[in-house]
Order: structure tokens, then C-alpha cells, then sequence
């Protein structure tokens, strides 16, 4: 696997992958390099048939604080603000091409976070199949907080789905902290675990994950990001039950009900 600079990529087990953004000093701020290292990741594992769950983290005492303005001023100097094309091209874009990514690759991904996850952050661990974290992470919907709406890089179609719409829009109206405690009370995090205990977390779900099927797996996650907006129960159902007829001719379905029925004699 390529080495990256603002990004580290490990197999902490097997078929198990791990991507930590490695910005420490800047809690892991997104640079528009980043945005191309992750790009270029996502490119290999689309491909990579091998690794078939990822957890994905920060390094040090944050997971994300967001876009990195710093480095982000040359989208002012460049004069992208007084060319809606340019800047929707060289920035929006850009950025929410980081969350796309996300939800396109195969593998199911777990977003393990400690400390902050704001802005960009915050988007990227909606773009995660679900969320474990620290007593002490806490989520910012910043956008709105820096003369943006509040939706960007998905969160305005992610968050009502975690928590509802109501709720949705009291958050993203308001750009207010969301601490950990309540992250877990309102579904937006499936677990608080100690931070020693964060990773092991994650990867005790990728454990309990890779050992089902390849094509289940995979499956599932595809069926969830398309039925979260089915037009109706039907369109629904037709899905999964296409899903299902190809997962019955795959090998594994009458080899593990004949294993159930004969555990069960």
C-alpha cells in the first residue's frame, strides 16, 4: 500500500484497515492535499478486495477540526470568490468529493473518534457506516457558524437520517457542541468507550463483520445507502429481495443453513 503524508494507512488485522489522519499538530485539519491523498486512497480501495472493513481515526488528542483555513487561503488570494464556477470547482467540490468517497468505496467503515470532530470532520464521521467514541469527543456542525448554511459535505442528508429531522435542524441552525452524551442518547453514536479502549472497540465490530460473507457484507451496505431514500416499500423490497436471489446462489447461504440445521440436531 502507497505511504501518505496527512494520512497513515495500516492493517491492524487481517482484512481489517485503518486510516488515521495525521495532522496532529493541526488536529487533523483537512488540507486540499489531504483531500487528494484520500482521493487517490479510495481509488485503490474500490479495488482492494482483500481489506473489507475500515476504521477510520485521528491521531493524537482530536479526530478532525475541520477545513484547514490556513491553508485554504490561497481560494481567496486565486480569486475564486468572484467566480461561483471557480469556486464550486476548486473548493466545494473538492470537499464534499471527500464524503462521496466515503459512502462509494465497498468497505463498511467505522469512525472511531476522540476529542473534536468539527466541520469537515463532523461530515466525515456521518459519512461513516456508524460512530464509536471517547467521553470526551464532541461534534461541531460548524458551518453555519462562519456565514455557510449548515449544509455541507452531506450533512444535511446524513444528520436527520442519524437523529431525525427536527432534531437535525435545531443542530444545524444553531452550529452548537454536541458532547458525547448526548451524541449516544440521540443515536448519532452507537458506543462511549474509555480512550484506551477506542480502537479495540472498533475493531471487536470489524472482527464480528468480516466474519460473515463478502458478498453480505457489501451488500448490506449498498441496501442501506440506497433504501435510506427508497420512493417507497416496494422499491424497497425489489432491492433487497434482488440482493437476496444473487446471496442464495452464492455458495454461502446453503452451506451455512445446512451448518445451522445440523448445529441445531
Amino acid at each position: 500500500m502507497k505511504q501518505f503524508k496527512t494520512i497513515l494507512f495500516s492493517e491492524p488485522e487481517p482484512s481489517i484497515g485503518q486510516i488515521t489522519l495525521n495532522r496532529p499538530e493541526n488536529l487533523n485539519a483537512i488540507t486540499f492535499e489531504m483531500l487528494d491523498e484520500f482521493s487517490e486512497l479510495f481509488q485503490i480501495l474500490s479495488q482492494e478486495d482483500s481489506i473489507r472493513v475500515v476504521i477510520l481515526t485521528g491521531e493524537g488528542r482530536g479526530f478532525c477540526s475541520g477545513a484547514d483555513l490556513k491553508n485554504a487561503s490561497h481560494i481567496f488570494d486565486s480569486g475564486a470568490l468572484t467566480d461561483p464556477e471557480s469556486f464550486l470547482r476548486i473548493a466545494q467540490e473538492k470537499f464534499s468529493g471527500l464524503v462521496l468517497g466515503l459512502r462509494k468505496i465497498p468497505q463498511t467503515i467505522i469512525a472511531a473518534v476522540n476529542g473534536v470532530a468539527a466541520g469537515g470532520g463532523f461530515a466525515m464521521t456521518l459519512g461513516s457506516d456508524f460512530i464509536v467514541a471517547t467521553p470526551d469527543a464532541y461534534f461541531i456542525p460548524s458551518f453555519i457558524n462562519i456565514g455557510l448554511s449548515g449544509g455541507e459535505m452531506g450533512t444535511s442528508y446524513f444528520l436527520p437520517r442519524f437523529v431525525g429531522l427536527s432534531r437535525a435542524t435545531e443542530i444545524l441552525c444553531t452550529g452548537r457542541n454536541i458532547y458525547a452524551d448526548e451524541a449516544e442518547r440521540i443515536g448519532l453514536v452507537v458506543k462511549i468507550v474509555p480512550q484506551e479502549e477506542l480502537i479495540e472497540t472498533a475493531l471487536s465490530y470489524a472482527k464480528m463483520m468480516i466474519s460473515k460473507s463478502v458478498g453480505g457484507l457489501r451488500l448490506t451496505k449498498r441496501v442501506l445507502e440506497a433504501n435510506s431514500a427508497a420512493p417507497s416499500l416496494e422499491a424497497a423490497l425489489n432491492l433487497e429481495n434482488r440482493n437476496q436471489t444473487i446471496m442464495a446462489f452464492s455458495g454461502d447461504f446453503a452451506r451455512l443453513v445446512k451448518s445451522f440445521v445440523e448445529e441445531k440436531k
